[in-house]
């Protein structure tokens, strides 16, 4: 299910685009506080730090293509761009769970791009 602040856009028949406004989470503050720009590129390091740790099934099931002001994921796999969507929306409404996953890329090494 996604939830608030991202949004499931049907494109054309049968394509999907999952969206999120950079800059309108409730955990911006805490991103920038953890040194991260919460841009559309660090919210692609999140959908695929999820991706990775989370649910390695999605792996290869939709693409992505951040801009800065804006994280999409696009894809057929309408199933696969919900379960990224609710993992995405538990991020970006919890700080707790945003500071537990930079804390896990910091444990792994792990770069976001933004």
């Amino acid at each position: 299910m996604v939830v608030e602040p991202l949004k499931m856009l049907e494109t054309r028949p049968g394509a999907y685009s999952l969206l999120l406004d950079a800059g309108s989470t409730a955990v911006d503050e805490v991103a920038e506080e953890l040194g991260h720009e919460p841009n559309g590129y660090f919210w692609e390091g999140v959908a695929a730090l999820l991706v990775a740790t989370e649910a390695p099934d999605l792996e290869g099931r939709f693409k992505y293509d951040p801009e800065g002001g804006m994280f999409v994921a696009y894809g057929t796999d309408l199933p696969a761009l919900e379960r990224l969507g609710g993992l995405m929306s538990l991020v970006a409404n919890d700080a707790d769970r945003l500071r537990r996953l930079v804390a896990l890329a910091d444990e792994r090494g792990y770069e976001f791009d933004d």
